[in-house]
């Protein structure tokens, strides 16, 4: 772990208990005056805390330093993910975010299963544990959309991903924004709100799943 999660660090002192406590004390064995560094992901800072006592449930700390240290990638990708299986989404969110996605928008295709429903709070804690394993200093901004249409309304120079001749890594340094369909991919209708010349596509002749085309893409976008 390269620091610790807490919502509440930044203040003078700070109680661990719970998940955090069974962790640091139980697992990690830190004991009375070790240091540790805690995250609130919510600012830039780094916080070093001093544990100055410990007891059955909880462990007391006081702070002695903070630090701004913005750990993120350069480039902001924003990826517009057409709705899968739940599961997978939570399978594969924490390798998006070590990549260093800035925003993930979770659209309602027509292609969806409409028995879906995203679990943005579970999937709020597995991105926290992944910057905490990696070190980034924030995580995946989620949201949701009802459609692709209603998506590409709210937001400029959308690029989708498609079967296309344009290599994707031919455009890297254009793409902000990136649509990628769920199984099945586009429907006829959805293709109609496409901007013809921001479609891009893989140099590959085979068929990959949702998920594998969500990695591989922003690793050639990001990295």
């Amino acid at each position: 772990m390269q620091f610790s999660f807490h919502d509440s660090c930044g203040n003078d002192n700070l109680t661990i208990n719970d998940d955090v406590y069974k962790y640091l004390i139980k697992a990690r064995r830190h004991k009375v005056d070790d240091e540790i560094y805690f995250r609130n992901l919510k600012d830039d800072y780094i916080y070093l805390y001093k544990v100055d006592s410990i007891s059955r449930k909880d462990a007391f700390l006081s702070l002695i330093s903070k630090e701004e240290k913005i750990i993120k990638n350069k480039t902001n990708l924003h990826i517009g993910w057409c709705l899968v299986d739940p599961k997978t989404v939570e399978k594969y969110i924490a390798s998006l975010n070590e990549l260093g996605v800035d925003k993930i928008t979770f659209i309602f295709c027509e292609y969806s299963q409409n028995n879906f429903k995203i679990n943005i709070e579970k999937l709020n804690r597995i991105l926290i544990n992944s910057s905490s394993q990696c070190g980034r200093s924030n995580i995946i901004k989620l949201e949701t959309s009802d459609s692709l249409s209603d998506f590409v309304q709210k937001n400029e120079d959308v690029y989708f991903l498609d079967f296309s001749d344009t290599n994707i890594e031919d455009k890297k340094s254009d793409i902000k924004t990136l649509v990628l369909g769920c199984e099945g991919g586009f429907s006829e209708d959805e293709r109609f709100t496409f901007n013809k010349d921001n479609i891009v596509g893989f140099d590959s002749s085979l068929i990959l799943r949702s998920e594998t085309a969500i990695t591989a893409a922003a690793s050639k976008i990001l990295i």
